[in-house]
């Protein structure tokens, strides 16, 4: 057993070490790059880059560089909002891009929340942790989008931006007037001299303002001076979406472009033994068979010829050693791992141990959760175009700095020769930070030297071989005081390691077994106050790849903490909410989230005869949500989820209509793992092939959400994942409300319920 005495040791640090926001918003420009490089390669006539963020053309538009990519969860809106609120922008008129791929966009809110064990950052703590991650991010660059992290991370870099770019105008303003800088005034994108009546549009001053010098450190607005921030504002890719406007990877078309479609191993970890093109070079359209490591593609003039073309091509597999193993024994092999030695503590207060075992009554429960896919509703897809010095990439991704790393690798060019294209993203959730796709794409190009290729994955692609959530178990006990509250609490997790699992895919030389903060978030962190507490994992390595999806390690572990939240109150004879609040003394903005769940769901009101309803209460990505379930049971384990209240604290609110859709998206994507959420594996193959037996919450079964906010005042949280990990508690708990039966396996239908 290893302990990590990291997780218990808080370094303060400096204000000098740390550095104040010059070091946030622009610290990350090389040495001698102006704070416009780069995006002045992207200017068109007439136009001019302000900053890295921020280009106001002739007219007087203002056009924001958002460097994170918009999957549907308002990114775009959300920081182009940061940028006018600083700038009095008309937000009205504003416009929107892609950065391009460039250090000064790196994010580093994403980089300190990768750290392998847990610390107080994200409680407002200056921790050498936290600094050393974000010196680290500094120095790689890298772009992602990921971790709930892109208003957190943009919240002072994206408005120092528009304060600069105001401050540039203003500067040229007063220049031009012969005024003081200080009594110029600007609303709505008009700058005006109220003692000489003069008027201007940021579009009369922009060229002037370009040479303009000014801080880059400049003083923000208050809270209390926000008049964009914070209100209901409409998405900037909505118009777009409705009107079919709207550019995906799967709608890129270009000139000369060809399509490719791939067989790949059935078993997974596979590699291609053998095929025959001679079987399909005379099928109709089909331009070329490409073999690769895992599987084989036939490129051709249209994606159904290519894809009739690679159905047909003869191929047999080497199976490798995913072979040997199947979902029932994974989940086995996982539950015998409960008694391992090899563990690492990522809680511990007391003797938690001891307690329990002392205890001549300790509850408890073993919990356990499978494999899951992503399933983004836009399937995998990247077109590549690769000539003798450069490559050029589009493709919906979420790290468009690895994809540029890793096109330039496989392409073998100067990296200054990729360019990488990032559209709209059909739903994400951590399936486009990897670069497999990529990888292939390239591959498969490099023999069609100078013609676009689209490689497009069939949903059975997708699905059979995506980078899967892993499968997890997790035992539960505790004991309860005389005075009804919980004494002592052990949970023990075993699961795979995402960010092992990860790193090896990017350096397969990079064998270190390090700690993984994400196989026990959502667990050692939770705010309940325990006399004795401890929180381990067992690490286990299978040859089944696992990756980041939507929460991470929050998806599991907030089901089992919450789940087990609820037994220990049954044990007590307590209500659920009354038995969390109990143990929330000092958690003041857990027990608001609590205490207003319970009066918008009007817990405390019974239902009618059949229905039931469960809470669970969950903070992930410095956001708290909690959670209640409303179901009817129709039958012998028949249920219909009703109703879903959902209320959340996270901080500072820029657009409280994306919150609100956000959690509404988390709620569907957790309750749709609770209820239907499986990858089933034989013999190394995912049985699963597409949305018929990897089903979806549709419209007809979909429940009544409501949400709320409550701002507490607490630090920015993320609102992009947060919503998701609550729900399978909260379902949990409702279905044991309404039945009496403890469910501890998802989904429900593991233990025969029926939705």
């Amino acid at each position: 057993m290893t302990k990590l005495n990291l997780t218990r040791r808080k370094f303060i640090v400096g204000g000098a070490l740390v550095g104040g926001g010059l070091a946030v918003g622009y610290g990350f420009l090389r040495d001698g790059d102006p704070a416009n490089a780069a995006l002045t390669a992207t200017t068109m006539e007439g136009e001019v880059a302000l900053n890295a963020w921020v280009k106001v053309d002739k007219d007087g538009l203002v056009t924001v560089a958002i460097p994170r990519s918009e999957m549907g969860q308002g990114v775009y809106t959300a920081l182009a909002m940061l940028v006018a609120e600083e700038m009095d922008a008309n937000f009205s008129e504003l416009v929107v891009e892609q950065a391009p791929v460039a250090d000064v966009y790196a994010n580093i809110a994403v980089m300190k929340d990768a750290l392998p064990f847990s610390d107080k950052h994200h409680e407002g703590e200056d921790t050498i942790g936290a600094w050393g991650m974000a010196k680290l991010g500094q120095f790689l660059g890298v772009q992602v989008t990921g971790g709930s992290s892109s208003v957190r991370d943009a919240w002072l870099p994206m408005r120092q931006a528009g304060a600069t770019a105001k401050a540039m105008l203003v500067a040229a303003a007063a220049r031009t007037w012969d005024v003081p800088p200080a009594e110029i005034s600007v609303t709505n994108g008009v700058l005006s001299h109220g003692g000489s009546g003069m008027s201007g549009g940021f579009g009369d001053f922009a060229i002037l303002a370009a040479s303009e010098t000014v801080s880059l450190d400049p003083v923000l607005k208050k809270s209390s001076e926000f008049t964009l921030i914070g209100t209901p504002q409409p998405r900037l890719d909505i118009p777009s979406k409705v009107d079919g406007t709207a550019e995906f990877g799967v709608d890129i078309e270009l000139d000369g472009m060809v399509h490719a479609a791939v067989k790949l191993s059935p078993v997974l970890g596979g590699t291609l033994a053998s095929h025959d093109a001679s079987a399909v070079k005379d099928m109709p359209g089909v331009l070329k068979v490409v073999p690769f490591e895992s599987g084989v593609a036939v490129i051709a003039d249209s994606f159904w010829r290519a894809k009739t073309a690679v159905e047909a091509l003869p191929a047999t597999f080497n199976d490798g050693p995913a072979k040997e193993f199947s979902s029932g024994g994974i989940l086995t092999l996982l539950e015998e791992n409960l008694e391992s030695e090899d563990s690492r503590i990522y809680a511990e207060t007391g003797d938690a141990r001891a307690a329990i075992d002392e205890a001549q009554s300790a509850v408890k429960a073993v919990y356990k959760v499978p494999f899951l896919a992503h399933a983004c509703m836009e399937p995998m897809n990247c077109t590549a175009m690769v000539t003798d010095t450069g490559v050029e990439i589009w493709m919906p991704n979420q790290v468009p700095t690895l994809i540029k790393w890793f096109a330039e690798k496989i392409a073998d060019v100067p990296a200054e020769n990729v360019i990488v294209h990032t559209p709209l993203l059909g739903g994400g959730f951590g399936r486009r930070l990897e670069i497999d796709l990529v990888i292939m794409a390239v591959a498969i190009a490099k023999e069609m030297k100078n013609r676009p290729v689209k490689l497009l994955w069939t949903r059975e692609n997708d699905i059979q071989h995506d980078i899967f959530r892993p499968a997890a178990v997790s035992r539960l006990e505790g004991t309860l005081g005389s005075d009804g509250r919980i004494s002592a609490w052990a949970n023990r997790i075993v699961s795979q390691s995402v960010s092992g699992s990860y790193t090896a895919r990017l350096l397969p030389w990079a064998t270190m077994d390090v700690p993984d903060n994400t196989t026990s978030e959502g667990a050692a962190d939770i705010p309940y106050e325990f006399t004795s507490r401890l929180v381990d994992h067992v690490p286990v390595k299978l040859p089944i790849e696992v990756g980041f999806w939507r929460s991470v390690g929050h998806s599991y572990n907030a089901f089992f903490t919450e789940s087990f939240m609820d037994e220990m109150a049954y044990a007590a004879r307590a209500d659920p909410v009354d038995f969390r609040l109990a143990h929330l003394e000092n958690h003041p903005d857990f027990a608001n989230v609590l205490k207003q769940l319970a009066k918008v769901s009007n817990w405390s009101t019974p239902l009618d005869q059949g229905r039931a309803r469960g809470v669970a209460l969950h903070e992930s990505f410095s956001s708290i949500v909690g959670q209640v379930v409303e179901i009817t049971v129709n039958g012998d384990k028949e249920i219909t989820v009703d109703k879903v209240y959902c209320v959340i604290d996270c901080g500072a609110v820029v657009n409280p209509d994306t919150v609100k859709a956000q959690m509404e998206s988390g709620i569907v994507f957790g309750l749709t793992a609770a209820l239907y959420g499986e990858i089933e594996i034989e013999d190394g193959v995912v049985l699963n092939s597409n949305f018929p037996d990897y089903e979806m919450i549709r419209l007809a079964n979909c429940p009544e959400i409501e949400v709320h906010l409550a701002p507490s005042g607490r630090l920015l949280g993320g609102v992009g994942e947060p919503g998701t990990p609550p729900i399978a508690a909260a379902l949990a708990n409702a279905i044991f409300a309404g039945t009496g039966e403890r469910l501890r396996e998802l989904p429900i239908s593991r233990a025969g319920f029926i939705a």
